[in-house]
C-alpha cells in the first residue's frame, strides 16, 4: 500500500507540471524521472513507476470528463480558479473513481492524505466535499470493490 501511496504523490507532481503548462505529458514524466536520477550514469535503465505512469496517463486522457464532473460537484468554484494542487488531487481521485478498481473509501482517504500533505486544512474539507458530490452523482449500484452491479431493473 505504501508504494501505491508514493506513486500517487509522484503522479500528483507530474500532473502539476502538466497543469502549470511547463511540460506535455510524456515530457513531464521524463522530467520527473530525470530530477530523481540526474546523478545516475545509466538513467535509461533505472526502474520506472508503472502505477504512477498509469495514473498520470489515465488522468490526462480523461481530463475533459473529470473537469466537467469536478466543475459540477464544486459549487461556486470554477475549476480554473481552484488551486492547482487541489484541482489535480481531484482529477487524480476522479480518475480512480472512474476506473472503479478500488473502493471509494480508499480513493478518498488517499486524496485527503494528499491534500493534507501538499495543500492545507481548508483544502481537505473542499476535496472531501467535491469527491462526495462526485460519488453521489455516480450510479448507486456499486460493490465495495468498485465494480458495477448488473442492472436488474426493468
Amino acid at each position: 500500500m505504501a508504494s501505491r501511496r508514493k506513486s500517487r504523490e509522484r503522479a500528483l507532481q507530474v500532473l502539476f507540471l502538466c497543469d502549470m503548462g511547463k511540460y506535455e505529458l510524456e515530457s513531464a514524466i521524463e522530467a520527473y524521472y530525470y530530477t530523481l536520477h540526474a546523478e545516475d550514469e545509466d538513467f535509461e535503465r533505472l526502474a520506472k513507476d508503472k502505477f504512477m505512469e498509469e495514473l498520470v496517463r489515465g488522468t490526462m486522457a480523461s481530463r475533459e470528463i473529470l473537469d466537467e464532473q469536478i466543475g459540477k460537484a464544486s459549487e461556486h468554484w470554477r475549476i480554473d480558479r481552484m488551486p492547482s494542487v487541489d484541482r489535480n488531487i481531484l482529477r487524480l481521485a476522479g480518475f480512480e473513481l472512474l476506473e472503479g478498481k478500488l473502493p471509494y473509501a480508499v480513493i478518498i482517504d488517499e486524496a485527503l492524505e494528499l491534500a493534507r500533505r501538499y495543500s492545507g486544512n481548508e483544502s481537505v474539507g473542499f476535496v472531501n466535499g467535491v469527491l462526495d458530490s462526485i460519488k453521489a452523482s455516480q450510479p448507486k449500484a456499486t460493490m465495495a470493490a468498485g465494480q458495477s452491479l448488473p442492472n436488474t431493473e426493468g
